[in-house]
């Protein structure tokens, strides 16, 4: 069944694109979200008419999609994790941590759904990520895993204060 998209499907194609899809997805899923109509005459005729506003819309997506991409492309973010020995994570960096660090750290907004990470990160180390920002554009994010600095430093201070209060224990325990 040939229908005329009326927004951006993803493996489909984007608004006013003519395509051909099959019957149940058009009437259960495209027709009812309004994502397409039915390529009748009248509604392919007002789609030539509307081609010129289609295109301007596709021009400042493709500009906003290339800016957002210059603005992230070889970033670094940083995503707090409790680490284990060996470098393994205690549960895994999904892809809302991911979208919501680059928000904190580059004041950037990101839709979750745009990061694509394949699985599931649960290892500690440097990963690098590619956010999908508008059809063929993308951006690759480096996303570092694992303790930051800061609390490093803290978990630092709290072992020695540890080793602090088992050697006056000791010495506690030796003097009686």
């Amino acid at each position: 069944m040939k229908v005329v998209l009326l927004g951006e499907i993803k493996g489909k194609g984007g608004e006013g694109d003519v395509v051909d899809v099959a019957q149940g997805y058009a009437e259960n899923y495209l027709f009812p979200k309004k994502l397409a109509v039915a390529a009748t005459k009248g509604n392919l005729k007002q789609l030539e008419e509307r081609r010129n506003n289609i295109a301007k819309r596709e021009a400042v997506r493709l500009e906003n999609a290339n800016a957002l991409k210059s603005a992230l492309d070889g970033k670094s973010v940083t995503v707090d994790a409790k680490v284990g020995d060996e470098g393994v994570l205690f549960g895994s960096v999904t892809s809302s941590m991911i979208a919501d660090a680059i928000k904190a750290q580059l004041d950037i907004e990101v839709d979750r759904k745009r990061v694509e990470l394949g699985k599931p990160i649960k290892v500690a180390g440097t990963h690098a990520v590619t956010i999908s920002l508008y059809r063929e554009i993308s951006a690759v994010v480096n996303v570092l895993v694992g303790v930051s600095a800061e609390e490093e430093a803290e978990g630092v201070e709290a072992e020695a204060e540890a080793a602090e209060v088992a050697e006056a224990v000791e010495t506690e325990a030796a003097a009686e």
